[in-house]
């Protein structure tokens, strides 16, 4: 069966409990709606419904689903709600709140707290609109993206991978605090039991080994897609999708350009992230995340034979990090999703 674009529930709708105000959000897996519980509260309404199996005409409630299709949509949805139920256990300022879940017109919905904000894509891109250069800067990636990676070590403290991540799925609340959203796992389950789900990843912040059936996933799979969506930040779009960087690596023309606006030390950290070889990447988000930390270079360009000195007396001292040997490749020029 196709894709197709499947009807939300209609505005004012009563169901378990909430109100639904709006549709906020939709795409190939899922609906999100904006709901009021029956205290007043705002939510966001997480519809688990597959566009490639399930369809809803308007007017309807309940998705009309082919006897082919039921066994991989029930596979999905069990992965779903069993996701919303790990995710209800993390309590963290910068993982998604689930409040809920529950059942109803024969699939599962998934309910988390609302926040006022926008996404790091939408900041990403207004900034990019308005011609600003650097697009963000440095003190704002390391100071994001190390809240961001607090969240994600709870994440996979609780045996959960994002694998989705990327700018779309980063959450601003109005102060600035960013918050992880729409996690993939469920739909990874999926992709490999039925093709026509293919892809179930975000090309250009997806890992290579999610392009594989048998990919050995891991934190390491996680950590390319932060590399990715640190890039994404300096340059305004993600990095030249893994499978095309095996045929054609052309990234590092891109690091070059980057290096006048950016520090070394921070562009060795996202070339550490984005290597193509898994076990040449940060291995746990705290090891990344320390990298990170790493004070803010104020070095001007130096003559050469100080940049030799420099490097030689950290050679000396024993104290150089395996610095990620950049990768050659190139930016396709395209929005993140």
């Amino acid at each position: 069966m196709a894709s197709q674009n499947n009807a939300p529930l209609p505005d004012g709708l009563e169901i378990a409990g909430y109100r639904i105000v709006k549709k906020i959000a939709s795409g190939g897996f899922s609906i999100v709606y904006l709901a009021y519980d029956e205290d007043g509260n705002a939510v966001a309404i997480k519809e688990y419904l597959p566009s490639s199996l399930a369809l809803r005409r308007p007017g309807e409630l309940v998705p009309a689903i082919s006897a082919d299709n039921l066994p991989v949509f029930r596979i999905g949805l069990k992965c779903f709600f069993e996701e919303g139920r790990a995710l209800a256990r993390i309590a963290h300022p910068n993982v998604v709140s689930v409040l809920n879940f529950f059942r109803a017109n024969d699939t599962v919905y998934m309910v988390m707290a609302y926040e006022s904000g926008r996404s790091l894509q939408d900041h990403i891109l207004r900034r990019r609109e308005k011609g600003e250069r650097p697009l963000v800067s440095e003190r704002f990636i390391r100071k994001m993206f190390n809240q961001v990676m607090n969240g994600l070590r709870e994440v996979h403290a609780n045996k959960l991978l994002h694998l989705d991540l990327k700018p779309g799925n980063i959450y601003l609340r109005m102060d600035g605090t960013p918050i992880l959203l729409d996690f993939g796992a469920a739909r990874q389950t999926l992709r490999s039991d039925l093709p026509k789900l293919y892809p179930m990843y975000t090309p250009g912040f997806a890992a290579p080994e999610l392009y594989a059936k048998n990919g050995n996933l891991g934190p390491w799979t996680d950590i390319y897609s932060i590399g990715a969506s640190m890039f994404a930040c300096m340059v305004g779009a993600p990095p030249q999708p893994a499978d095309q960087r095996k045929a054609g690596d052309r990234m590092e023309e891109h690091f070059r350009k980057l290096e006048s606006m950016y520090s070394r030390e921070l562009l060795d950290v996202i070339r550490w992230s984005l290597k193509l070889d898994p076990l040449e990447r940060p291995q746990s988000v705290f090891a990344l995340q320390k990298a990170l930390r790493e004070p803010v270079s104020t070095r001007k360009e130096t003559p050469l034979i100080a940049r030799v000195a420099d490097r030689l007396r950290g050679l000396l001292a024993g104290l150089g990090k395996p610095r990620a040997l950049g990768a050659n490749t190139t930016v396709h020029q395209q929005h993140t999703r």
